[in-house]
């Protein structure tokens, strides 16, 4: 199955930002806990009814995700840990949005617009699980509907354009349907597994 987004840059592409990069002395996880600072101003910004910078700033910080990994690859510097940590970050930037998204709309007696924050948290954080699962059974699990970088463009294009609300709720929906998805994909591959050894 095709992903809507890339992941990473084009190969020739990232191999030069990489190095440029890691000419200035920065490496890749400092520029992941920079990607974190910037998706904590978002949410910042969302509290202040600042919603088109927000979403400029958060676009920008997760945006950065795809430049840490250019230079850890460019500086030969990629680890088990530096994976960890760049996804435990990412994780964290996207609670921040939804929770400052959630207050914001508290403050506006949106019930829906903070049950949809909900939703699309669970479902942002049980895509990363079933994926985490995934990769202990053994599965490379890549692939899926909705992922973060699909996460990060519709709710950086909502809260420029003004409808956070309208963006969280096809967040909540999608997120959710590609966790039951990924779940079916590793279901599927443990039987075979299993079959395999019967």
């Amino acid at each position: 199955m095709r992903n809507l987004l890339p992941t990473r840059l084009p190969q020739g592409a990232g191999d030069r930002l990489g190095r440029a990069v890691a000419r200035t002395g920065v490496t890749a996880n400092v520029i992941s806990f920079i990607g974190l600072c910037g998706s904590l101003f978002a949410a910042y910004l969302v509290i202040q009814d600042h919603l088109i910078w927000a979403g400029i700033v958060f676009l920008a910080g997760s945006l950065l995700d795809l430049v840490d990994g250019a230079v850890a690859r460019a500086t030969n510097t990629a680890s088990p840990y530096g994976a960890i940590f760049d996804a435990v970050l990412d994780r964290a930037g996207e609670a921040f949005i939804l929770a400052a998204a959630a207050w914001y709309f508290g403050e506006r007696e949106n019930e829906l617009g903070v049950a949809f924050c909900f939703l699309a948290l669970f479902g942002s954080v049980t895509v990363s699980y079933v994926r985490a699962r995934a990769e202990i059974d053994g599965m490379e699990m890549r692939e899926g509907l909705f992922r973060r970088q699909e996460r990060v463009a519709v709710m950086s294009a909502g809260l420029i354009l003004g409808f956070p609300a309208v963006a969280i709720g096809i967040i909540a929906v999608l997120a959710n349907l590609t966790a039951l998805q990924r779940s079916w994909m590793l279901a599927a591959y443990l039987r075979g597994g299993e079959a395999e050894a019967g």
